[in-house]
Protein backbone atom coordinates (compact mmCIF):
# COMPACT_ATOMS: atom_id res chain seq x y z
CA UNK A 1 0.00 0.00 0.00
CA UNK A 2 1.15 3.74 -0.89
CA UNK A 3 2.08 5.71 1.68
CA UNK A 4 1.90 9.73 1.82
CA UNK A 5 4.16 11.87 4.01
CA UNK A 6 2.57 15.42 4.91
CA UNK A 7 4.38 17.79 6.74
CA UNK A 8 2.88 19.39 9.84
CA UNK A 9 4.39 22.42 11.69
CA UNK A 10 5.55 21.14 15.68
CA UNK A 11 2.57 23.20 17.43
CA UNK A 12 -0.27 20.74 15.56
CA UNK A 13 3.05 17.72 15.77
CA UNK A 14 2.63 19.02 19.46
CA UNK A 15 -1.22 18.80 19.92
CA UNK A 16 -1.26 15.25 17.67
CA UNK A 17 0.40 13.57 20.37
CA UNK A 18 -1.67 14.12 23.01
CA UNK A 19 -4.14 12.57 21.00
CA UNK A 20 -2.20 8.80 20.58
CA UNK A 21 -5.71 6.73 20.47
CA UNK A 22 -6.45 8.42 17.16
CA UNK A 23 -5.75 6.55 14.44
CA UNK A 24 -4.68 9.34 11.74
CA UNK A 25 -3.97 7.48 8.54
CA UNK A 26 -8.18 6.71 8.89
CA UNK A 27 -8.50 10.07 9.56
CA UNK A 28 -6.90 11.30 6.40
CA UNK A 29 -8.56 8.20 4.39
CA UNK A 30 -12.33 9.59 5.12
CA UNK A 31 -11.51 12.86 4.63
CA UNK A 32 -10.06 12.35 1.28
CA UNK A 33 -12.79 10.33 0.62
CA UNK A 34 -15.20 12.78 1.72
CA UNK A 35 -14.07 15.03 -0.58
CA UNK A 36 -14.31 12.54 -3.70
CA UNK A 37 -17.94 12.20 -2.85
CA UNK A 38 -18.33 15.66 -2.12
CA UNK A 39 -16.49 16.42 -6.04
CA UNK A 40 -18.66 13.68 -7.82
CA UNK A 41 -21.88 14.89 -5.68
CA UNK A 42 -21.43 18.93 -7.04
CA UNK A 43 -20.73 17.50 -10.25
CA UNK A 44 -23.71 14.60 -11.00
CA UNK A 45 -25.69 16.03 -8.15
CA UNK A 46 -25.87 11.88 -6.79
CA UNK A 47 -23.78 9.44 -4.97
CA UNK A 48 -22.92 5.99 -5.24
CA UNK A 49 -24.55 3.23 -3.19
CA UNK A 50 -21.03 2.47 -1.54
CA UNK A 51 -20.56 5.97 -1.08
CA UNK A 52 -24.03 6.67 0.55
CA UNK A 53 -23.51 3.93 3.21
CA UNK A 54 -20.19 5.68 3.76
CA UNK A 55 -21.41 8.70 4.53
CA UNK A 56 -24.51 6.96 6.85
CA UNK A 57 -21.44 5.94 8.76
CA UNK A 58 -19.90 8.36 9.40
CA UNK A 59 -23.46 10.69 9.85
CA UNK A 60 -22.25 12.92 6.86
CA UNK A 61 -23.67 13.84 3.40
CA UNK A 62 -22.35 16.20 0.92
CA UNK A 63 -25.03 18.51 0.78
CA UNK A 64 -23.68 19.30 4.79
CA UNK A 65 -20.60 21.03 2.60
CA UNK A 66 -22.62 23.13 0.65
CA UNK A 67 -23.19 27.17 1.46
CA UNK A 68 -27.11 27.81 1.88
CA UNK A 69 -28.54 30.30 -0.53
CA UNK A 70 -28.69 33.82 0.45
CA UNK A 71 -32.86 33.83 -0.50
CA UNK A 72 -32.96 30.80 2.17
CA UNK A 73 -31.67 32.78 4.69
CA UNK A 74 -33.82 35.82 4.09
CA UNK A 75 -36.94 33.50 3.74
CA UNK A 76 -35.63 31.93 7.70
CA UNK A 77 -35.39 35.14 9.08
CA UNK A 78 -38.06 36.83 7.53
CA UNK A 79 -40.37 33.98 8.51
CA UNK A 80 -42.55 33.61 11.86
CA UNK A 81 -40.61 31.35 14.02
CA UNK A 82 -43.39 28.87 14.77
CA UNK A 83 -43.67 27.99 11.32
CA UNK A 84 -41.51 26.03 8.81
CA UNK A 85 -40.58 26.96 5.48
CA UNK A 86 -41.43 25.16 2.58
CA UNK A 87 -38.78 23.62 -0.25
CA UNK A 88 -39.85 21.29 -2.80
CA UNK A 89 -36.32 19.77 -2.99
CA UNK A 90 -33.18 19.77 -2.30
CA UNK A 91 -31.63 22.18 -4.56
CA UNK A 92 -34.15 25.13 -3.02
CA UNK A 93 -31.53 25.22 -0.57
CA UNK A 94 -27.97 24.81 -1.16
CA UNK A 95 -25.83 26.62 -4.00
Amino acid sequence: MPTLTVPIDDELYDKIQTLSWVKWSKVAQDGIRKRKILEVYIRDKSISEEDAEFCEMIDWHPVDELPIKEEVIERILRSDKNTAVSVKDISDIFK
